[in-house]
């Protein structure tokens, strides 16, 4: 019996090419129209200047797509985008967290376990995400939760947005601080 269309990783891989080609062949625009929220190119420049400090992106986009509006920004040498998530993996996000995660272990050789992660999200899927892949959750409402809605929804922090990097910052070292149980 042949797959069906949502099983078919044949059609996957050309529904991506396709959206590639799309994407490309605007690029040029993404410079003059497109935006980063307040603070956020900050924020990834602050936390890629933290040593020992690894960032990636798990994202929907696919990868090449995800890359190019990094590159836009010029934030793509801050991020390790080598071992992110993308759109095209198909993995449920957090499925796809617990992966990024055990590929950053073994090209960074540190221990999942005993390495702290931070997911920064902006939904309840995504705080949703962090608890399957065993991440602490940031989130921002910067997306259409609302700051309670995060909150209920498990986050372990919640900012209004990112324009306070030092706020950014500070919420990123309690979230990954080791705490020692007794």
């Amino acid at each position: 019996m042949p797959p069906s269309a949502a099983e078919d990783p044949e059609l996957l891989a050309r529904y991506c090419q396709a959206l590639e080609t799309a994407f490309v062949a605007r690029a040029g625009v993404l410079g003059r129209y497109g935006r980063l929220l307040p603070g956020a190119g900050a924020a990834v420049m602050a936390v890629a200047d933290i040593p020992g400090v690894v960032q990636t992106v798990l994202t929907g986009t696919i990868k090449p797509n995800a890359v190019a509006k990094l590159r836009a920004f010029g934030l793509e040498d801050a991020l390790d985008l080598e071992i992110g998530g993308y759109g095209s993996d198909a993995y449920p996000r957090g499925s796809l967290l617990m992966r990024v995660r055990h590929q950053a272990s073994e090209k960074y050789r540190a221990s999942v376990d005993h390495v702290p992660a931070v997911y920064v999200a902006d939904s309840e899927r995504d705080i949703e995400a962090a608890a399957l892949g065993g991440a602490r959750c940031l989130a921002v409402a910067t997306g259409r939760a609302t700051v309670a809605e995060l909150r209920d929804a498990g986050a372990d922090l919640v900012l209004t947005d990112l324009a306070d990097t030092g706020q950014v910052l500070t919420a990123l070292d309690r979230l990954t601080r080791v705490t020692v149980r007794r």
